[in-house]
């Protein structure tokens, strides 16, 4: 079973190495609002943070009142599970749980190197079997509210990132339209792009091209503005997204933009760049727009970001 915290905490570092990697560090955290209240919770049984956006990859935190095991002996367990991979992942992690009144130390544990993989489900969880007593928290519930924190300092490290030269190779053949075979057309204006790239991208790409009559190398775009569709592409072929500007609310409006088109060509890893964009400015004027999108998209974790505002004092 799982139930969701609303309790949110988000620290982000980003760094670069200029020999061979680049790490993406988050922490995540799990608030238990009353443990009496779910001690009695069985063996595998648990209870999870909201979905954490780190390194390209979704991560949440899960809790296990009563042990993940019949190894865990009277422990509670606490663990970090990748919801979303399709390769093996390198990280870095450290779990530890406060007593939220007075914010004393419950547990606490060394930094651990662990690799998240596909390939088999034991290893796309990490963590601690025998976290913490259960009689030490229930001991301190009794002594006070009963309310918990579990925090993670994730870290994801590529070790292995692109060379810096493809990107400007790739965008340099959009720029051009060298060896293009398909030529989109977004209103009034057109774009000349590659189809084997677009395919190797995005699934609906792949199903649109692909269907094409042999000779076609037309598309007609609709519901999408020039200037997005014109963003989403160099997305696709660098992995970056080039200036826009941030003066009268324009950011929001085109991050907005960009996300329902990265939904819709089911490019993942720009739909979760623009929720961080969009996280960052929520405001008191945007948040009902904000709101709505993120039900219309289907994204949770700027759902999340939305309600802790509304909730927040002001």
């Amino acid at each position: 079973m799982g139930k969701s915290s609303t309790s949110v905490g988000v620290r982000v570092r980003e760094t670069m190495s200029s020999s061979r990697f680049t790490e993406r560090t988050e922490t995540l955290s799990l608030e238990v609002p009353d443990y009496l209240q779910i001690k009695d919770m069985g063996l595998g049984e648990f209870v999870t943070s909201r979905v954490f956006p780190v390194g390209g990859y979704e991560w949440e935190i899960r809790f296990y009142p009563g042990g993940k095991d019949r190894h865990c002996a009277g422990n509670a367990s606490a663990y970090v599970f990748c919801r979303s991979q399709v390769t093996d992942v390198s990280t870095r992690f450290t779990l530890s749980m406060l007593h939220t009144k007075g914010q004393v130390q419950v547990a606490s544990f060394d930094p651990r190197k662990r690799v998240f993989s596909p390939k088999a489900t034991r290893y796309n969880e990490w963590g601690h079997p025998k976290f913490v007593e259960r009689a030490k928290m229930e001991s301190l519930s009794q002594l006070g509210d009963g309310c918990f924190t579990i925090l993670c300092v994730l870290t994801v490290v590529m070790d292995e990132p692109p060379s810096l030269e493809l990107p400007s190779h790739l965008e340099r053949m959009l720029e051009d339209g060298r060896g293009a075979d398909v030529t989109f057309s977004v209103a009034n204006q057109e774009f000349r792009a590659h189809s084997f790239l677009l395919a190797a991208r995005s699934p609906v790409f792949a199903a649109q091209l692909f269907d094409l009559m042999e000779g076609v190398r037309r598309v007609e775009i609709a519901d999408v503005e020039p200037a997005i569709f014109k963003m989403m592409l160099q997305y696709v072929y660098t992995e970056s997204l080039p200036p826009y500007d941030d003066e009268g609310g324009n950011n929001i409006r085109v991050m907005q933009h960009l996300l329902v088109a990265a939904n819709r060509y089911d490019l993942g890893r720009l739909k979760l760049v623009c929720e961080e964009e969009l996280r960052k400015r929520i405001d008191s004027e945007n948040i009902a727009t904000v709101s709505a999108l993120a039900d219309q998209q289907q994204c949770k974790g700027l759902k999340v970001a939305c309600m802790d505002f509304k909730s927040s004092p002001k």
